[in-house]
């Protein structure tokens, strides 16, 4: 098979698994395996981020729009979204600090209001987001694994009750689906981000000892100084040095070779 015909075999079925995940008329089990396959193969974090809403919004009944809430060094973002309106509502609960997605993200594992003018947990929230997005339900579950607690996937409906018990068990399920899916997508972009960082640090010590004869435990010694004195993180001092040929400093003109050696350690 041709590479064309490799590919137009795997987006054909990438388009039947997408048909089975958000099909009613399959099984459940079979809908959330057809969607856990879709998650795998994104390749990066924030396309699986927005494949976990975008199916979201096809496999639940009632939801309009759904977004993602991700912690991130100690705040709270709204890292994915199906449309602008989500990302109002979730920064108006950020602004508020009120809201069924932060106690999602906090606290609860489902969050689930009939009515959110009429919900006396969030008396400012509820309100305003009616009467400004016309959001009248929601169902919010926060995506955790055994390792980590990520945030919550926030799903929005314009209708009073728009979700049932069942459509509630399916979201569930499709939240763990969605959190592993996650996990397995940050992991594997930090070990590429730590491949490519030693990959610029090894090229940064063979710029140091070509040009001033150090041993390569040395030359790792000169780039953690300057990484310390500058402040600054190792890989980025790295880049720096492989980019421009000159070490932080040290060199101090323009010509690379100019610079007095770095006293060795």
């Amino acid at each position: 098979m041709s590479t064309q015909d490799q590919r137009v075999s795997d987006a054909t079925s990438l388009d039947d698994t997408f048909d089975r995940a958000t099909s009613g008329d399959v099984d459940l089990p079979d809908r959330v395996a057809a969607a856990a396959r879709l998650l795998a193969v994104e390749p990066s974090v924030q396309e699986t981020l927005d494949g976990i809403v975008e199916l979201a919004v096809s496999m639940v009944p009632g939801c309009a729009a759904a977004g993602i809430s991700l912690i991130t060094r100690r705040e709270i973002t709204t890292a994915a979204a199906t449309d602008q309106a989500v990302r109002l509502g979730d920064e108006m609960q950020y602004e508020l600090d009120e809201g069924p997605c932060l106690d999602a993200v906090r606290s609860e594992e489902v969050v689930r209001t009939d009515d959110v003018v009429a919900d006396s947990r969030w008396p400012r929230w509820g309100p305003a987001v009616s009467e400004r997005l016309g959001v009248r339900s929601m169902l919010c579950l926060q995506l955790y694994t055994t390792e980590t607690k990520h945030g919550a996937l926030n799903l929005y409906a314009t209708e009073p009750g728009a979700f049932s018990a069942a459509d509630q068990a399916l979201a569930g399920t499709f939240a763990a689906v969605a959190a592993a899916a996650l996990q397995a997508a940050q992991t594997e972009e930090q070990l590429e981000s730590a491949v490519a960082s030693r990959t610029l640090i090894g090229q940064a010590q063979g710029v140091i000892m070509e040009r001033y004869g150090l041993s390569a435990p040395n030359a790792f010694s000169v780039l953690s100084r300057i990484s310390q004195d500058s402040n600054t993180k190792l890989a980025d001092v790295a880049q720096q040095i492989v980019a421009t040929r000159r070490i932080p400093g040290i060199d101090t003109s323009s010509s690379a070779p100019g610079g007095s050696a770095p006293e060795k350690s």
